[in-house]
């Protein structure tokens, strides 16, 4: 029996990967395209997707490592010529940050230990003048173009933001120190020696305030030749997964297509591009088929806390996030000083492109790891109750699966004392809202707020196998009033041939006593 190839969970090395006969989804034709079109790229993705992997890659091939190709298809369709190049790599992973004069530091010694490792000296007083020093002597050494790998150039911003004013001064003054040093790859003396230069990041700041010196940079984060050049297909999940899946297959019980479709609905869904390709969370997909088990692996390897803070900051409308729609500006717009929540969610991978329609993207959840984790710590960051005032959630999908809107209520309305009153701005209709829907859906119910139908626009309903609940929140009003605008305004109307029992539902909140006063059903 030929063994199965391990799976490379953690490890973003390719040279590693290769050597030990790893699974390696071949990108390799996306790699030739870009370094045979252009000089200068960028590329933003969310964490763990690939991009150091990719920096790795591309290291390897301009070292010449040929061996390293055999069988891919830049190894079997080109001409590459495995002439070794030198390569500068600055992961900002690995360079200090957490004050601008340490950041200086420390790209000045990374800098030094480059130099060391080509024999080469460096003497330059300025940090500018010893990147431009190290560029030169490498191309004046080997008589070969130079290689810049810039791998996760964001994190000195994006680390410090979410923290309060000092931390997002320490921002603004890496910001100050990133555009001077990023700088010198425009010169001319510079531009003339190098082969390659890639810079690859979470989020995507603007021009002005990183690259303004450095605005030849070729943007591929939503170009449609390279939408699925990071993440996997289903194709590529079939084609280099299948003994991974058979394995799965057979640990759970679960048919192959079974297994498939789980694997879908649970980690694919992220397109970044007008292109309609969507690929897989690769962190995802290799952990569950690792560990053997459906779990939210990506959104626990990192909390989203700034962007939270954010989101709450803003008494922004987490309802309204899976019916968004916005123009293509807000893939343009990225300024430390007046952060969008909507762009901070597409570029760090909370929310993805559902559909584009003249020119109006429409936005949704990319899958359900993200939608119910993200929901899920949204919640507990707006009631940090106790862990049995936490737990109550757990239970709301199960009364409302049996009907017993009589529990479910109780249970919500425990959750809503729980809240500490200093934790509450504006006690309105979209707070309790809110509040309501992110319980309901951090519990596992497929619900959907503020959905338009002819009339207006449905408050919140829940879907079921066989049921669906259609409700209208009201505040300071009455229950009543809430049944009688679904029937008014005929919300229930594009359910009654579905085939599901239909439960209409008021609630009414008093801003008083914070919590649910009435409620009815129909």
């Amino acid at each position: 029996m030929r063994k199965i190839q391990r799976l490379p969970l953690g490890d973003s090395s390719y040279e590693s990967i290769r050597a030990n006969e790893c699974v390696y989804v071949d990108k390799t034709r996306h790699l030739f395209q870009m370094v045979d079109e252009g000089k200068y790229y960028f590329m933003s993705r969310p964490r763990r997707f690939g991009k150091s992997l990719t920096v790795s890659t591309l290291r390897c091939l301009f070292q010449g490592k040929k061996n390293l190709f055999d069988g891919l298809w830049i190894a079997e369709n080109t001409e590459w010529e495995w002439k070794p190049h030198p390569v500068i790599l600055l992961d900002f992973n690995e360079i200090s940050h957490d004050t601008p004069e340490n950041l200086k530091l420390s790209l000045r010694r990374t800098l030094e230990q480059i130099a060391e490792a080509h024999d080469l000296p460096s003497e330059a007083p300025l940090l500018k003048n010893q990147f431009k020093e190290l560029i030169l002597s490498l191309y004046q050494k080997t008589g070969m173009p130079v290689v810049i790998l810039i791998d996760e150039y964001d994190k000195p911003l994006i680390d410090h933001l979410g923290k309060g004013e000092k931390a997002l001064e320490t921002a603004k003054a890496n910001r100050d120190v990133l555009k001077y040093f990023f700088g010198v790859i425009k010169g001319g003396d510079v531009s003339s020696v190098l082969r390659l230069v890639l810079i690859t990041g979470v989020s995507k700041f603007s021009r002005v305030s990183i690259f303004s010196e450095l605005n030849n940079l070729e943007d591929l984060t939503m170009t449609e030749p390279y939408a699925d050049m990071l993440g996997y297909t289903r194709e590529e999940l079939g084609t280099y997964f299948r003994p991974h899946i058979r394995a799965l297959s057979e640990k759970t019980g679960i048919p192959e297509t079974g297994i498939m479709e789980k694997l879908e609905w649970y980690y694919d869904g992220y397109r970044f591009s007008k292109r309609d390709i969507r690929v897989y969370n690769p962190f995802s997909v290799l952990s569950v088929l690792k560990q053997k088990d459906f779990r939210n692996y990506w959104f626990e390897t990192g909390t989203p806390t700034f962007l939270v803070n954010l989101l709450k900051e803003s008494d922004y409308q987490v309802a309204k996030i899976e019916n968004l729609q916005l123009d293509e500006q807000i893939f343009s717009v990225y300024e430390i000083e007046r952060l969008q929540p909507e762009a901070l969610l597409y570029q760090a991978g909370y929310i993805t492109i559902r559909d584009i329609e003249d020119d109006i993207f429409s936005f949704r959840y990319p899958n359900q790891e993200v939608r119910i984790s993200f929901l899920k710590f949204l919640m507990f960051s707006y009631i940090p109750g106790n862990g049995s005032d936490k737990s109550l959630f757990l239970r709301l999908s199960g009364f409302l699966k049996q009907e017993n809107t009589d529990a479910f209520i109780e249970a919500v309305k425990a959750i809503f004392a729980s809240i500490p009153y200093a934790l509450e701005t504006k006690r309105d209709e979209a707070y309790f809202h809110t509040i309501f829907y992110l319980m309901v859906c951090a519990s596992g119910v497929n619900a959907r707020s503020e959905i338009m139908s002819c009339k207006g626009r449905v408050d919140l309903v829940m879907e079921f196998p066989d049921k669906i609940y259609i409700i209208e929140f009201k505040c300071n009003q009455s229950a009543q009033a809430g049944i009688d605008q679904i029937r008014e305004k005929g919300y229930a109307d594009p359910y009654r041939q579905c085939g599901k029992k239909i439960i209409l539902m008021g609630i009414n909140f008093d801003s008083e006593k914070r919590n649910i006063i009435e409620w009815k059903i129909a």
